[in-house]
């Protein structure tokens, strides 16, 4: 309901777009809002992962989310800012926009795993930790407390982190990740620097509400990820096409009608070829083998039995991310 509710202001905001900002613009904006909201998709897989790792409680997950999603919205405005600010300096940054677009496409087709979300392997998490101890186990919802603390600290209260507050900055650092990659692609198609901020808001005012109402399907995606590799691809050529104009002597812009028509048929050919896949089932074959390896079952698989539990804290082996942290308490 709250993802309909988010598509649909979505949508009033585009008639609106449409209406005042000429057509055009209005393109821009649907284009560029169906092309975040399904690199939004795309990512949401990603957090199931970083959820499984730390084992965060179902009931815990909107907080950590809501948090992420502010964070969001304040580092990609600043991304967003400085990246129109420099095409608008320099107009042959988009042309480096526009390769590292394809590179990143071929990147998304050619790797076989997701990476292991691991405290440790997060640069960020390695640096607070420095400065402030870690809980080694769930503190209710709170992201910090007070506690006893060890070695020199001893007897005194002090200032603790818990497991999920390193769950947040995992999540804000992906997400930072993801917008290296989004905001360049958003740029191919609008400089608009008002119509790239809006749609990325739009997209990711309703991360929170799709995450929980398609965590359960997303496996039924099977070849989402190759449709956003076709149409990444296709804005990073879009972008470097006037580099051939000097030699075809033609105006080689790609307008946006054309751009929109595009991402939209890759899009759906993309979708409807996974439904095809994956009906009867709602399970891809890869990605359940990138969820959970071959020679592990579900009880040893955190990701997927931290969606099917109803709060519980799982310990030990199952829960990487939280056992790395119970490694390192004693160094406090």
């Amino acid at each position: 309901m709250q993802v309909a509710l988010f598509v649909g202001v979505a949508i009033a905001f585009n008639i609106g777009i449409y209406i005042w900002m000429g057509p055009i613009t209005g393109i821009e904006f649907t284009a560029g809002y169906l092309l975040e909201l399904m690199l939004s998709v795309d990512n949401l897989f990603v957090f199931i992962l970083i959820f499984g790792a730390f084992c965060v409680p179902r009931r815990d997950q909107h907080k950590v989310l809501f948090y992420g999603i502010i964070g969001a919205l304040v580092f990609r405005m600043a991304f967003i800012f400085a990246g129109v600010t420099l095409v608008e300096r320099f107009e042959w940054i988009l042309y480096i926009f526009g390769a590292f677009l394809i590179i990143t496409a071929i990147n998304m087709v050619r790797n076989k795993e997701e990476k292991e979300r691991s405290p440790d392997k997060n640069i960020l998490v390695r640096l607070f930790r420095k400065f402030m101890p870690v809980t080694s186990d769930y503190e209710g919802d709170a992201f910090f407390v007070r506690k006893p603390g060890t070695g020199a600290k001893a007897g005194k209260l002090i200032l603790w982190a818990t497991p999920m507050f390193i769950a947040l900055l995992v999540v804000e650092t992906t997400d930072i990740v993801f917008a290296v990659d989004s905001i360049p692609a958003i740029l191919g198609i609008t400089t608009n620097a008002f119509i790239v901020y809006s749609s990325n808001v739009f997209a990711v005012l309703g991360l929170r509400s799709m995450y929980f109402a398609l965590s359960h399907i997303l496996g039924a995606f099977c070849y989402l990820k190759y449709g956003l590799a076709g149409v990444l691809s296709f804005v990073g050529i879009k972008m470097l096409l006037p580099l051939t104009e000097p030699i075809t002597g033609m105006d080689m812009h790609v307008p946006v009608e054309w751009s929109l028509v595009v991402i939209v048929a890759i899009l759906a050919v993309a979708i409807g070829a996974s439904l095809l896949k994956t009906r009867g089932t709602r399970t891809c074959p890869v990605i359940q083998r990138k969820v959970c390896p071959v020679g592990k079952d579900v009880n040893t698989c955190s990701a997927l039995r931290s969606l099917e539990e109803k709060g519980e804290v799982c310990e030990g082996a199952n829960c990487p991310g939280v056992e790395k942290l119970k490694e390192d308490e004693g160094e406090h």
